[in-house]
């Protein structure tokens, strides 16, 4: 009997183990091109060529349907909050991401919008400092085919209730030398 109790510890320690690790395993959003929190390059910038950033999806959590990217700017200068009164430039707006999606290679990734009235990845353009680009990642449990999306706050409120888990990884990106 004592051996016995033994293994029904040690199997609900195992078990309980496996399901912290499964806990721990959190929506991830990486590139490739940049570390969290690090420099990005003018490749990705109206400096250079303005394609999008590599970017890398992992763990996505195993109920989702579909996943969302916000990449945006909090660092607007003052000049231009009466145009933006959030304070944030949108960069680019994406949905309906396949589940089993690894990400995106650079330049890829087409499609959505973004706050410069375009299609696509809008570059990192700062006209004064570096800026802060977030990349957030959402886990959704449902498609958002046939929403009507024309903004961050449509997708936003198309999200709301049904994101699973979410990520978020930060490129820093300054003007070139021989500024605008």
């Amino acid at each position: 009997m004592w051996t016995l109790s033994r293994v029904g510890v040690a199997t609900v320690l195992a078990l309980t183990v496996s399901a912290a690790a499964l806990l721990a395993a959190d929506l991830k959003i990486s590139s490739p091109a940049f570390a969290d929190k690090g420099q990005m390059a003018a490749k990705y910038s109206c400096d250079g060529e303005g394609v999008s950033p590599p970017l890398t999806f992992s763990n996505v959590p195993p109920k989702t349907a579909s996943l969302a990217l916000i990449v945006e700017d909090p660092d607007i200068p003052d000049q231009f909050r009466a145009q933006i009164p959030s304070g944030v430039f949108d960069h680019w707006v994406l949905w309906d991401i396949a589940p089993d999606s690894k990400g995106f290679a650079e330049g890829a990734g087409k499609g959505g919008i973004n706050a410069g009235g375009g299609q696509g990845f809008f570059p990192a353009c700062p006209p004064d400092k570096a800026h802060r680009y977030f990349f957030k990642l959402f886990a959704l449990d449902k498609k958002l085919t046939g929403v009507a999306i024309k903004s961050k706050a449509d997708l936003q409120s198309a999200m709301a209730g049904h994101i699973l888990q979410q990520a978020e990884t930060i490129g820093i990106y300054g003007p070139a030398k021989s500024a605008r």
